[in-house]
């Protein structure tokens, strides 16, 4: 299994088989405006552009997972060239009606803790909680998946959460083989952090049974958290070994 890292939450899965699109937002630089005007600089996002070698994997997408609905994971770009492909999608039950609306072609919904049959294998929607405090209930529903495909290594798509009692089961219980885990520490210009705080990453990190993928990072304007301050904390805390912190057009295989 190779996983592309394209920016921000958008990674492609690539097995033997099947090329798995994850969240795509696939925009040029600037096309959403900023998510936060006060806390942090108001440049608008995405702050970098795709990759050159984006294209190239893009082309070779069979499948794709959307987590949930926010413009930094799927983007009006993203809409275009999902539908342009008839890319099959695969979402949370919530989201498909929204979805449809927007023209995707939905195969596949999820329901919390419902293993599914899926491309040979299984997958699991796991909840995700998009915030710490009240801001959770505004930033609505997210799910995480967890897959499971023939002769491939188990994968954890936590997406835009914080620590919880789910994903906690879902690493402890699910035992996946890799995990994804979203590290920008996102802030609006009120509220506690949208994703979690360094020592949920931390305590994510050292839970998961196998390999972690960090993402989410240096590629919107309310997630502070860079690469650096990343690498230094786990290296401070020896857990650096287990983590991969892609560029973005970078892949790691597993």
């Amino acid at each position: 299994m190779k996983i592309h890292h394209l920016r921000n939450a958008t990674l492609v899965i690539e097995t033997e088989e099947h090329v798995i699109l994850v969240d795509p937002m696939l925009g040029k630089r600037k096309t959403i405006a900023p998510f936060t005007i006060f806390r942090y600089k108001p440049k608008r996002n995405p702050l970098v552009a795709l990759p050159k070698n984006s294209r190239e994997i893009l082309s070779r997408v069979t499948h794709c997972l959307i987590t949930h609905l926010h413009p930094d994971h799927i983007d009006k770009a993203g809409e275009v060239y999902l539908r342009r492909k008839s890319i099959p999608v695969i979402c949370s039950s919530k989201d498909e009606k929204t979805l449809e609306k927007r023209g995707l072609n939905i195969i596949q919904t999820l329901n919390y803790w419902d293993p599914q049959p899926f491309l040979g294998g299984k997958i699991i929607g796991v909840p995700a909680l998009h915030g710490y405090g009240f801001i959770a209930k505004l930033m609505g529903n997210v799910m995480g998946f967890y897959i499971e495909l023939p002769n491939e290594k188990s994968i954890y798509i936590s997406s835009d959460t914080i620590f919880t009692d789910d994903v906690q089961k879902a690493l402890i219980e699910l035992k996946p083989d890799i995990a994804t885990i979203a590290c920008g520490t996102a802030r609006l210009d009120f509220g506690q952090p949208l994703l979690m705080r360094m020592e949920d990453i931390l305590r994510f990190t050292a839970l998961a049974p196998g390999k972690v993928f960090a993402n989410h990072l240096e590629a919107l304007n309310h997630c502070p958290t860079t690469r650096e301050q990343l690498r230094k904390a786990l290296t401070e805390n020896n857990l650096l070994s287990k983590v991969a912190i892609p560029s973005d057009g970078t892949s790691v295989d597993y």
